[in-house]
């Protein structure tokens, strides 16, 4: 039995009866010692040395784990981004060893590290041409959140793989910072009528989609003609998994109705080659500022659908199943854009008997009711 190291990394070579095992352990020659330590008394002591109970995994093993596990789902590109900022702070490290302090420590850090933008991500041939560009800026807590998010997925999923015996996530409260809802916004009809006459071609057909079917980006640029049928978008691509069918009313009908088909294309809006279009933004943002609309995204689209819907009587179950929510949480944040929403909730009271006449009400209060 010894250790040894290979790089950066410290290993232990000892025999489980007659098979040879090196085990990795991370960057701290002292972690190798101990675990060393215990192999020998486990032989001293004639019993055999339970792997999992003493949980002597490292950070970059579950990682390296988790990237098979999870490698080719939906969203993997995001967290991968991720990584390289995890390895870091945590590579080497034992699973065991990471403590809430940790945690606390990384979400600092993180929080303190600005956001490269502008100036410092261009070239330097187009820094000369740029003005008034800000080089950095804050990280928002949202940012440091969905970091942290991944990471205690990692690390919970190294608890079922029985890599440790508990996440540190657990121990620990207040850890994420409380995000503050953005303003909804929503297009008026004065701004839904300007922008859409300042729109011409394949844009005015995709912001109409986004507007009387409430899509997200991705859904609208990636619609098929198979998609579209008895009435129906049917989406089974979607954000939260949750498949969706959208009815589709009179515009929605004109407008596909128009659009022409690319003969070697299955896509709806399609670029010259008949593959998808992979982004809009250049168009809408010159559509917008023709418009004269300020502060406003094409996902504020969706919200305009939503808040239309809301405030034409729709139900928010009608619209929490049209957008896909998950939770109707989500679809409450439309409820107060309806002004009889509260008052018609109530009315419905009207429909119960009454159990008494309003004759039979004193109008004075009784020295007996004064005494209680």
């Amino acid at each position: 039995m010894s250790i040894f190291q290979r790089g950066d990394i410290w290993y232990v070579d000892y025999y489980e009866g007659k098979k040879r095992v090196k085990k990795q352990i991370g960057k701290r020659k002292t972690d190798a010692i101990a675990y060393l330590g215990k192999i020998q008394a486990a032989k001293r002591e004639n019993r055999l040395f339970d792997m999992k109970k003493d949980y002597n995994h490292t950070f970059d093993e579950v990682l390296e784990k988790y990237k098979e596990a999870f490698r080719g789902q939906k969203y993997y590109s995001t967290k991968e981004y991720y990584f390289p900022i995890y390895k870091k702070y945590f590579s080497g490290m034992m699973l065991g060893d990471i403590t809430p302090f940790h945690l606390e420590q990384f979400r600092n850090e993180r929080k303190e590290t600005p956001v490269k933008t502008g100036l410092e991500k261009m070239p330097e041939r187009y820094k000369q041409r740029t003005k008034e560009a800000k080089p950095v800026k804050e990280r928002s807590g949202a940012a440091v959140n969905r970091v942290l998010s991944t990471l205690r997925h990692i690390l919970s999923n190294a608890v079922e793989w029985e890599m440790m015996e508990v996440s540190p996530f657990s121990k620990v409260k207040g850890l994420f910072y409380k995000e503050i809802e953005k303003r909804l916004r929503f297009l008026s009809e004065v701004e839904e009528i300007s922008l859409l006459n300042v729109c011409v071609g394949q844009i005015k057909n995709i912001i109409l989609v986004a507007l009387h079917a409430g899509m997200r980006t991705g859904e609208i640029l990636n619609l098929k003609w198979e998609d579209i049928r008895n009435g129906f978008i049917y989406l089974t691509e979607t954000k939260t998994y949750m498949p969706r069918q959208i009815n589709i009313n009179e515009t929605l009908k004109k407008v596909f109705e128009s659009i022409p088909r690319h003969i070697k294309s299955e896509y709806v809006f399609y670029g010259k080659d008949g593959n998808p279009l992979k982004s809009v933004s250049r168009a809408f943002k010159n559509a917008l500022k023709k418009a004269g609309i300020q502060g406003f995204t094409f996902h504020d689209l969706r919200h305009t659908f939503a808040s239309n819907l809301v405030m034409r009587g729709a139900s928010l179950k009608a619209v929490q199943e049209l957008l896909g929510h998950r939770d109707i949480k989500m679809t409450m944040r439309y409820a107060h854009l309806s002004d009889d929403y509260k008052k018609k909730a109530v009315q419905l009271l009207d429909s119960l008997p009454e159990n008494y006449s309003p004759k039979t009400v004193p109008n004075e209060v009784s020295d007996e009711s004064k005494i209680l």
